[in-house]
């Protein structure tokens, strides 16, 4: 390794805070990335602040700590922050005690309910849009019909894919596109790289942006996300993102690895 090349790894080890995406950084679906098991251990023997700051809504904290439990890494319940509960967050100042029509899984629809939202197929204050494996055409239409009688209209993030076990699937924003296409409307979405969620993710951590680093897969969320907040970006090509589509964006991550394997001192794929 070039010296200039190992001495900005040993800046990346030093950061007091990582703010890590799940999808593509951590697992495919349920098969845990290389490395990840290290980098872990690093984390925890180096006293390092961390949050897994992931874009899907469809598992509360709970259910991804369990499911990383299922992959053999031990990590507390309270390591975890999901635009679910971010989208929650907003909606709860935004309209306190609201309504919303939901097209989602239970992650969503429960940080909604524990903000004080109810579930409203009549006349809601909101249309969220959140992943779901029970996507159907009913639900659009209901949707559509909601924002033109003056429903408004919020995503969880602004996906449009996500990697699973076989390749890509469809994410929040392309299930959204139907509804906007049909309505003229344009939702909201939270999730990376809304700038609420990242503030809000370095208030969890109790460090500055210049102590943080973050670490994803994804050049138009993740990366663009840390640019804008002034975090440094690690890029790994262990997701969606390849170093060829890399450069076709007009903003460039700090770092680039295959993994976060890498960020571990004497790591050996």
């Amino acid at each position: 390794m070039a010296s200039a090349q190992r001495d900005s790894l040993e800046a990346l080890r030093a950061k007091k805070g990582f703010i890590c995406d799940m999808d593509g950084v951590i697992y495919h679906g349920n098969m845990l990335l290389p490395g990840v098991r290290e980098f872990v251990d690093f984390l925890k023997k180096e006293k390092k602040q961390f949050l897994f700051l992931t874009n899907s809504s469809e598992r509360a904290p709970r259910e991804l700590q369990q499911k990383l439990g299922r992959l053999g890494l031990d990590v507390d319940e309270s390591h975890f922050y999901t635009s679910a509960l971010s989208t929650a967050a907003f909606l709860k100042r935004q309209c306190p005690g609201g309504s919303a029509y939901v097209i989602g899984e239970p992650g969503l629809v429960g940080a909604l309910y524990d903000a004080g939202f109810t579930m409203n197929e009549v006349n809601p204050d909101y249309v969220v849009m959140g992943e779901t494996h029970a996507y159907s055409f009913e639900k659009i239409e209901r949707a559509v019909q909601l924002v033109r009688a003056g429903a408004k209209l919020i995503g969880t993030n602004p996906d449009l894919t996500g990697p699973v076990e076989g390749g890509i699937a469809p994410a929040c924003k392309a299930l959204m596109s139907p509804i906007e296409l049909a309505t003229g409307r344009s939702a909201y979405y939270l999730g990376k790289p809304n700038p609420l969620m990242m503030k809000h993710g370095l208030s969890l951590l109790n460090v500055t942006n210049d102590e943080c680093a973050i670490i994803g897969d994804r050049m138009d969320t993740d990366i663009v996300a840390g640019v804008e907040s002034d975090i440094d970006t690690v890029l790994v090509l262990s997701g969606v993102t390849t170093e060829h589509e890399m450069h076709k964006f007009p903003y460039r991550p700090r770092y680039v690895l295959s993994g976060v394997g890498e960020i571990v001192p004497g790591y050996r794929a």
